[in-house]
């Protein structure tokens, strides 16, 4: 008791335990929603992305890149985004980045072109980065040690309803009024978390970390993630000798940084958190999973709309399946957490994930295709959030917060080249053998890499040291 009320004076300096408890509450409804407005925008655009693509005359597989420059901007600034706000104030840091990913929302909403829509998301991809750490980083200062998790787990399974809801909402929008509104609806969202936060967080700062940011490390990791996602792209139009040495360029620059990072000062990644076994193998496996759920829903979305002509609506139905596992599983990952082997039961869901993928590339109807998603996202999305688990069971304390940053910009990086490749591989297939049988395919490729992965990175983890 004692510790909760030096807790509580803590976080609200001479208030009462009761005031101090009652802004707790508001802190960790202020994060819910955070996690609600990056999960519906995601869930719910994919539904919209052949509607777009129409209207602003490009190709379904060409606009992937709403998706993947957005988790590429994402990926890079989610470290950085982190130590802004330890810096220069969590509070004041989150809301400039509602501010950013609200008028990132609106440029989308009116683009007239997909070039504009694509900047639009790269730059919304930051503010989503700002917002997903430090959605966390107020729980975690609002609450007492032994209640973090806990409350970090509420704050999850909130903004689950939003991955159940999303893709009916985007394909339901995008069906009955126009795709417009889906990334619209972001505005007053963004609004109404911008008050709860002004409201409910108490403002908060770290004053041990370093007063700076490696902005050369920074640069570098962005520009060689952008090259090396760009020749993966460019693939199927520009000669392969071009292609190739884009490639090459961007992994030269990626091992300048891995260079930068080990000579800064201040790096933005400390590399000795890949000596650490356990870490990396909880990382990879997180890695796997959400790279086949951002390649799963992405190559659903347009086998159901583009290859089966269903509508938008019908089509957010039918992947509602895999959103309520996806949402689900969060909970289940947290109290298997507590009792079993993380890397063991990250491994396995990955490779019954890979087993519901496959089932759903074979098409099939909804009496395969319906059990397949509903497989597909629950088990990804235990091995998905078991990845944000992890990283507080295998490294130190002090380190928890870093390790959980770099865990998630590699998590979410390798997804947005994932979906950059599978649009490539879909778009190269489809002129040999129709849209339907390469999304089937490449959906069937993604399965087996996840299969294969998971059990090699399983027989690594049962490893000794």
């Amino acid at each position: 008791m004692l510790l909760r009320l030096q807790h509580f004076r803590h976080v609200a300096g001479n208030a009462s335990p009761h005031g101090a408890a009652a802004q707790a509450k508001l802190t960790l409804v202020a994060a819910s929603f955070c996690i609600i407005l990056i999960h519906l925008d995601f869930f719910a655009l994919n539904l919209a992305l052949p509607r777009m693509a129409s209207e602003l005359r490009t190709s379904p597989t060409n606009l992937h890149w709403v998706l993947s420059a957005y988790l590429l901007s994402q990926a890079a600034f989610l470290i950085p985004g982190g130590r802004l706000g330890d810096i220069l104030g969590r509070k004041r840091i989150l809301m400039a980045g509602l501010v950013i990913f609200g008028l990132c929302s609106l440029g989308v909403a009116l683009a007239p072109n997909a070039g504009t829509a694509i900047a639009f998301r790269t730059v919304q991809g930051i503010g989503s980065a700002i917002i997903f750490p430090l959605a966390v980083a107020i729980v975690t200062n609002a609450f007492p040690t032994h209640r973090v998790k806990r409350a970090i787990g509420y704050a999850y399974g909130i903004g689950a309803v939003s991955m159940a809801l999303g893709p009916p909402f985007g394909g339901g929008m995008t069906e009955l009024v126009v795709w417009r509104v889906v990334p619209l609806v972001n505005v007053p969202l963004c609004i109404i978390t911008i008050a709860v936060v002004a409201a409910g967080v108490r403002e908060s700062h770290d004053p041990t970390v370093p007063r700076s940011i490696d902005l050369p490390g920074l640069a570098l990791v962005a520009a060689g993630i952008a090259l090396v996602t760009l020749a993966v792209d460019l693939t199927s139009t520009w000669q392969p000798l071009a292609t190739a040495g884009i490639a090459v360029v961007g992994l030269l620059i990626l091992a300048a940084f891995v260079q930068r990072e080990r000579l800064a000062k201040y790096p933005l990644v400390k590399l000795d958190l890949f000596r650490n076994r356990p870490y990396v193998i909880v990382t990879l496996l997180g890695m796997v999973a959400n790279t086949a759920i951002v390649i799963g829903v992405f190559g659903s979305t347009l086998y159901l709309q583009q290859g089966e002509g269903r509508s938008p609506f019908a089509a957010g139905l039918i992947l509602l399946t895999a959103s309520v596992g996806v949402g689900v599983a969060g909970p289940i990952a947290g109290r298997l957490g507590e009792h079993l082997n993380i890397p063991v039961v990250m491994a396995i869901s990955a490779a019954i994930g890979g087993i519901g993928l496959f089932v759903v590339s074979l098409g099939g109807g909804s009496g395969s295709y319906l059990p397949g998603l509903a497989l597909f996202g629950l088990s990804y999305g235990v091995g998905y959030t078991m990845s944000n688990i992890g990283t507080q069971s295998v490294v130190a304390r002090e380190l928890v917060g870093e390790a959980s940053g770099v865990t998630l910009a590699i998590v979410v990086g390798v997804a947005g080249l994932g979906v950059a490749a599978a649009a490539t591989l879909i778009d190269i297939q489809s002129r040999s053998v129709g849209l339907t049988e390469a999304i089937e395919d490449t959906l069937r490729w993604t399965a087996a890499g996840s299969i294969v992965a998971s059990g090699l990175l399983l027989l690594f983890a049962r490893r000794r040291p």
